[in-house]
C-alpha cells in the first residue's frame, strides 16, 4: 500500500470534525433519494488516516460469485453499536451527525463500517445497502472519506446514467430518504495510480 501524502493544508495538532453549519444544497435524486456533500468536514484528517490505518484490525473477506469464491478487493473492518470506536473523533462525528440528522425518520446512526482502498485495484461493485433496500421507512448512511480521492458514483437502480463525485481528504458524503431502495452507488477501479484511501460508514439500523 502506497502512503498516504500529507497536504499542506492539514494544519493543527488535533483531529476535529464539523460543525454542520448551515446545510449545503440537498441533491433531491427522484424517488424520494437525496444526497448531502460536505468537502473537508474533518479536519487534519491525515492524523485520522494514519491512526485508522495502523489500528483497525483490517482483514479480507471473501464471497461466493457463481460456482466459486472470489476475495472482496479492498480490506474491511465493522464495528457493531455496542463496539468502541477505533479513534474517538469518529465517536464525535457520529454524535454530530445524530445531533443534525438523527431525529429524521430513519432514526440514529448506530453501526460503523471501514474500508480500506489500498490503491486504484481495489474497488467496490455497484450495490445498495442491503438492509436498506428492504426497509419500509427512510434509512441514512453517512460516508466519511479520509485519504486519497477517489470517483464515487450513483445511479437509479432501474437504470440511468451515473453521476459523479469525487470524494476524499476528509469529505462528508450522506445518503439519506429513500437512497438505499431506488439509487445504487459504486467505487469503480482505476489504473490511474492513486495513494490509499479510508471510507467510513456510519449507518442506521436499518441500512446495515
Amino acid at each position: 500500500m502506497a502512503p498516504w501524502q500529507r497536504s499542506l493544508f492539514d494544519l493543527g495538532e488535533s483531529v476535529e470534525v464539523g460543525p454542520m453549519g448551515p446545510p449545503p444544497a440537498r441533491t433531491a435524486l427522484g424517488g424520494g433519494a437525496w444526497i448531502e456533500y460536505r468537502p473537508g468536514w474533518v479536519r487534519r484528517q491525515d492524523l485520522l488516516f494514519e491512526h485508522l490505518a495502523h489500528a483497525v484490525p483490517w482483514r479480507l473477506e471473501e464471497r461466493p460469485m457463481y460456482d466459486r469464491t472470489v476475495v472482496v478487493p479492498r480490506m474491511v473492518s465493522f464495528y457493531r453499536e455496542e463496539d468502541e470506536l477505533p479513534h474517538p473523533a469518529l465517536a464525535g462525528a457520529r454524535d454530530v451527525l445524530n445531533c443534525h440528522y438523527g431525529t429524521g425518520e430513519a432514526g440514529e446512526l448506530r453501526t460503523a463500517g471501514l474500508c480500506l482502498y489500498r490503491d486504484g485495484r481495489d474497488s467496490v461493485a455497484w450495490h445498495s445497502d442491503r438492509l436498506g433496500r428492504q426497509a419500509r421507512s427512510d434509512t441514512l448512511v453517512a460516508i466519511v472519506s479520509l485519504g486519497e480521492r477517489r470517483t464515487f458514483l450513483i445511479r437509479p437502480a432501474s437504470g440511468g446514467p451515473a453521476l459523479r463525485h469525487r470524494v476524499g481528504a476528509g469529505d462528508l458524503l450522506v445518503m439519506g430518504g429513500r437512497f438505499q431502495q431506488a439509487w445504487e452507488h459504486c467505487v469503480p477501479k482505476t489504473s490511474r495510480p492513486v495513494g490509499p484511501r479510508i471510507s467510513v460508514q456510519f449507518r442506521t439500523r436499518g441500512a446495515g
